[in-house]
């Protein structure tokens, strides 16, 4: 397949909505990452999504509206919660977890009666949904289990000859993906973790929302076997990136957690040794308190050590009590596997 390279002028993204309405896979950029977007509503089309990325089929999909009253076309009712989320962070990267219409395909949703959607605050996006007419899924556009592209050169290193066009623009301002937020149970639960943390979604509703507990438990439902590879499990994801490996390098990598000057030390320590073996070895160590640097520069680290071909990446741990902090370190950790080494 011959990937077309288009640019975020009216016309390219015309030429990139045609293809949309036909069923063809354009990459294109959000304020969070790079997505992979598809008719949402074109169950073959969302198929080829998976097959391009290699995508388990029960990950479920975020869908991306251009206006807020389109998501009157994915599910059934709106609560005064989802009218209080769309008033006070739409635009924006918070997705939400409703229950879905009968019209939105399964494959979209990953066999789920829920749909996430999701309005980004990027002007190519929006002309994309506008001009193409239909909501979009789009996953992040890379190949499944790698760090999600935050520029287009990521975008074309992996899917390049694998999907119709890309639509190059900025490198995404944000960095990580949307908060996904669910709010089909009684309580508010954060099912991924963004830079719209839970304190802001509470003082938006008014009422307590919680992180789902298994963002707390390290890889409490993801085994890996000795390959790596990721052991079937019965666990039904209602959110991207709560069952299967995500985000890792081509590198191993482990994360260093501890005391600030520890951390740096023990750091040096390990590269130091690890040098003396002859291994290529890359780090990646934030200032202590730089949240939105993190957020902002962690993929895009991942891929520049990976384009250096490293063969070890030493990452120093984020504070998880604050709320984007927490949500760069639920990448770091999936990025290493949960290996970590603590120092006191």
């Amino acid at each position: 397949m011959n990937t077309l390279h288009l640019t975020t002028e009216i016309k390219d993204i015309a030429k990139a909505a045609n293809i949309i309405r036909e069923g063809g896979l354009v990459a294109f950029p959000t304020e969070t990452v790079y997505g992979l977007g598809a008719d949402a509503m074109n169950a073959e089309a969302v198929a080829a999504v998976y097959e391009a990325k290699g995508r388990p089929s029960d990950n479920p999909m975020i869908v991306h509206i251009a206006r807020a009253s389109d998501i009157g076309q994915l599910t059934p009712m709106l609560s005064s919660d989802i009218v209080a989320i769309i008033e006070n962070f739409w635009p924006g990267p918070l997705t939400i977890v409703v229950k879905k219409k009968p019209e939105v395909p399964d494959r979209t949703t990953g066999g789920l009666d829920t749909v996430a959607v999701r309005m980004p605050d990027s002007k190519p996006a929006l002309d994309l949904i506008n001009l193409s007419g239909t909501p979009i899924a789009a996953p992040s556009a890379n190949l499944s289990g790698s760090p999600s592209p935050t520029r287009a050169k990521d975008v074309i290193a992996d899917l390049d000859g694998r999907i119709d066009a890309v639509i190059s623009g900025d490198d995404c301002r944000v960095g990580i993906e949307s908060t996904v937020l669910d709010l089909t149970s009684e309580v508010p639960t954060i099912l991924r973790p963004g830079i719209i943390t839970a304190e802001s979604i509470e003082a938006a509703l008014g009422k307590e929302v919680i992180y789902d507990p298994s963002l707390k438990e390290a890889a409490r439902h993801v085994a890996l076997d000795p390959a790596g590879g990721v052991q079937e499990s019965d666990f039904q994801p209602k959110s991207p990136g709560m069952k299967y490996k995500h985000y890792a390098p081509k590198a191993d990598m482990l994360v260093v957690e501890g005391q600030r000057d520890k951390v740096k030390a023990e750091i040096e320590r390990l590269k130091g040794l690890n040098e003396k073996l002859g291994n290529r070895v890359g780090v990646i160590l934030f200032e202590e308190k730089a949240f939105i640097e993190a957020a902002h520069d962690f993929f895009a680290r991942l891929r520049d050590l990976d384009h250096e071909e490293v063969d070890l990446i030493l990452a120093g741990a984020l504070s998880d009590t604050d709320g984007v902090g927490f949500a760069v370190m639920n990448r770091m950790l999936k990025s290493a596997g949960y290996n970590i080494v603590r120092v006191s």
